[in-house]
């Protein structure tokens, strides 16, 4: 399988060339990627090879060992989504719904404009007041602004609190290391650019103002025990100890992608639970922010309810990609159902048009890996810790969590 691994490794380098998303991290030979850049294989070529391989992968009988049938499985579909984004790019059009399955093995739920409409009714008894509901939120929020000059302060807290928590539960390479930099002109909030060496650049997109409930979430997210974590154990664990090589390319069109976003944004619960988030949040985050600890509970109440207007995301980007909405119509739906202001709702828009239906990797994928997890840690702390570690240290599909 080594050999097909290799193979696999070198269609995801060439696709990078025709799309500079495409390849998220690796930190292989570097002499394969050299290769690609001056081969420029064209996508012709890669759309068929990848079907050779992917008829090859298919004739392997399953391993009896549990990591093996799970490599073998997870080449299998990996490389599936990369027929499908070879044909993606040159001209094959896809339905939403359609779309993920094929790149990232899953579907989202659909949910109706009235299931938003009362979620909203709830919001509103929490925010009272005159005006839009999604006036009253953004006025409620100013409250809670991280001031520019406090960002760094605030942010490299998070980051040492959400890491000392994970290094509580899960051991970590050594030599793990992160950068943090503040950025403008991007399409989303953050990112972690995985260098490989255990080392990640995180960067913090400073375009809108950041409320101070992103602290955290960027943190355990783009860090502990998300993206960083993760991407340094499967380089440690796969890459270096088993010398898997797939291991040491992350193609972002892909169902790893689901595994990796719903990891990172589940992580924040593992780390921080509701109640004790709050009080976290309140004794050592708001001083450093210069905001009002005694307003902590209720921000955060108003907080999780705005967060379950997250899949109004994916009905913004399933009706604008589907043709339904044209660009106003889905940044109008975002503002009316997911709370945004106008100009975060089109930042959204630009991000859809960028990444498409990987919007669903982050709530989607967030509720696959909770449910996967709860169940198999079945109510205890401390499993839930290993379950989670497992699941990051191995190669995982979404279909592969649903029971």
């Amino acid at each position: 399988m080594n050999e097909a691994a290799e193979r696999y490794v070198k269609l995801v380098l060439a696709m990078g060339v025709h799309d500079s998303d495409y390849v998220d991290a690796f930190y292989g030979p570097a002499g394969w990627r050299e290769e690609v850049r001056n081969t420029r294989p064209t996508l012709n070529f890669i759309h068929s090879a990848a079907l050779v391989l992917r008829e090859e992968l298919e004739s392997y009988a399953l391993p009896i060992d549990r990591l093996e049938s799970l490599r073998l499985i997870y080449l299998r579909r990996q490389t599936d989504a990369l027929i499908v984004r070879a044909e993606m790019l040159e001209g094959r059009r896809l339905r939403f719904d359609e779309e993920s399955r094929a790149l990232y093995d899953a579907v989202a739920p659909t949910h109706p404009e009235s299931y938003f409409r009362l979620l909203n009714e709830e919001i509103a008894e929490m925010v009272p007041g005159d005006g839009s509901l999604t006036d009253r939120v953004e006025a409620f929020r100013k409250e809670f602004i991280i001031p520019r000059e406090k960002l760094d302060a605030v942010f490299g807290t998070a980051i040492e609190l959400c890491r000392e928590k994970t290094m509580e539960h899960m051991p970590l390479p050594a030599s793990e290391t992160f950068t943090v930099e503040y950025v403008n002109g991007k399409s989303w909030s953050g990112y972690n650019w995985y260098k490989g060496g255990f080392h990640s650049l995180i960067q913090v997109n400073t375009d809108l103002p950041i409320f101070i409930d992103r602290a955290i979430d960027l943190a355990c997210h783009e860090g502990y025990p998300g993206h960083h974590v993760y991407n340094s154990l499967l380089e440690k664990t796969l890459f270096r100890d088993r010398g898997w090589v797939e291991a040491s390319v992350y193609a972002l069109f892909s169902p790893q992608s689901l595994i990796a976003e719903g990891s990172a944004n589940y992580g924040i619960d593992v780390a921080f639970p509701a109640g004790e988030r709050v009080l976290m949040e309140k004794e050592r985050l708001f001083p450093i922010a210069g905001l009002d600890p005694s307003k902590a509970e209720h921000y955060y109440r108003v907080h999780e309810l705005v967060a379950r207007t997250g899949y109004a995301g994916n009905e913004a980007a399933r009706r604008y990609l589907d043709g339904e909405f044209s660009a106003d119509d889905a940044a109008e739906w975002l503002i009316t159902y997911a709370l945004m202001a106008p100009e975060r709702a089109s930042q959204r828009v630009k991000f859809i048009e960028q990444y498409r239906s990987y919007v669903i990797n982050y709530n989607l994928g967030k509720d696959l890996v909770r449910d996967y997890v709860e169940h198999e840690a079945g109510g205890d702390e401390l499993r839930r810790w290993n379950v989670f570690a497992d699941l990051l240290a191995s190669p995982r599909l979404p279909s592969g969590l649903v029971s």
